[in-house]
């Protein structure tokens, strides 16, 4: 059997990416790319599950992101790329599925109550809510995917996507593959403020960031909470400043780290180096974002080539499945 598989991943469009999307998905999907048949989707509906109340930016959010996934170098040529809403196979599919899958298996789905924990005040229990792992299990299927990069919080999605596969080959006959779980292994990117970068906490550095506004951004980081004077001794493995020289590269994070604890190295000076280090490490990215720029309605067309792509392999899967069916 061939190394090269079918794989599928999608995010929901929610604007702009920042560092933390393109060191945990965005490189992983660019290696993924050289090796496999890759299949890259905006989970548009997916969005309308937490979001339909309030979609005005919809739109927007969608070209924003795209245009970070082409410019970080994902490539139109080697991958599908394209917008679930545009795919009406998605939806059938699901229709298809829900006429045979337990409402347990979803009410058991453990990101269902984690959502409705950390979204608290929001009117949740919707449809649409409840079943959008079964749309994700549709996501998958529709192109037999073998395999889905995933974090860990994820995981439990792709599980349900195998037993509903089981279950439709058990029930009718074999037409679906049981996608592996191919969790992601990246390093947890710290935000501006020592927590988890994420645009909800305002402590991020995004992908389309000019370099002064980079350098802003990094003289506000937290740093050790114990060095309050230049002469005091630091411990780098507290400080976010260091995580990110561990993240970005550049400069030997051994002797930064030494100096700090040596106190031979300020933090104005340590970020001043930082800032330098992450303008360098995104300036790809950031110019070929500006290149993009200039060719007006670039994204929408890519987004129109890769729903043609994805609408043939999906309409012969679903031709199948109806038949299987007895439709």
């Amino acid at each position: 059997m061939s190394s090269s598989k079918v794989i599928l991943s999608g995010m929901r469009p929610t604007g702009f990416l920042h560092l933390g999307n393109y060191l945990g998905a965005l490189q992983n999907w660019l290696e993924l790319q050289e090796k496999h048949r890759c299949f890259f989707f905006v989970a548009d509906w997916h969005a309308l599950t937490t979001e339909y109340e309030a979609p005005g930016r919809l739109k927007e959010n969608i070209n924003e992101m795209v245009l970070d996934w082409l410019s970080s170098g994902i490539d139109p040529e080697r991958s599908v790329i394209f917008r679930q809403s545009d795919v009406k196979e998605h939806a059938e599919l699901y229709l298809l599925f829900s006429m045979f899958t337990p409402i347990s298996w979803l009410e058991r789905c453990p990101t269902f109550k984690e959502q409705i924990r950390e979204l608290e005040g929001r009117e949740l229990y919707t449809h649409g809510f409840l079943g959008y792992p079964l749309l994700q299990a549709a996501d998958i299927l529709i192109y037999r995917a073998e395999a889905v990069p995933v974090g860990e919080d994820q995981a439990p999605h792709v599980e349900m996507t195998r037993e509903v596969a089981r279950r439709f080959n058990h029930l009718y006959r074999r037409i679906f593959p049981e996608p592996e779980t191919m969790l992601n292994e990246y390093p947890l990117v710290s935000g501006l403020d020592g927590r988890k970068m994420s645009k909800s906490y305002d402590n991020f550095i995004s992908l389309s960031d000019e370099p002064d506004s980079i350098r802003q951004k990094v003289k506000m980081m937290v740093t050790d909470p114990g060095r309050v004077r230049k002469t005091d001794r630091g411990n780098p493995e507290v400080c976010t400043v260091y995580s990110f020289h561990r993240l970005t590269g550049g400069e030997d994070i051994d002797r930064v780290a030494g100096e700090c604890r040596e106190a031979e190295r300020g933090c104005v000076h340590c970020k001043s180096l930082l800032a330098q280090n992450i303008i360098e490490f995104l300036a790809p990215v950031y110019s070929r974002r500006q290149e993009l720029l200039k060719q007006e309605g670039y994204v929408e067309s890519v987004l129109a080539r890769g729903a043609e792509k994805a609408r043939s392999a999906a309409s012969r899967t679903l031709e199948e499945v109806k038949g299987a069916m007895g439709l």
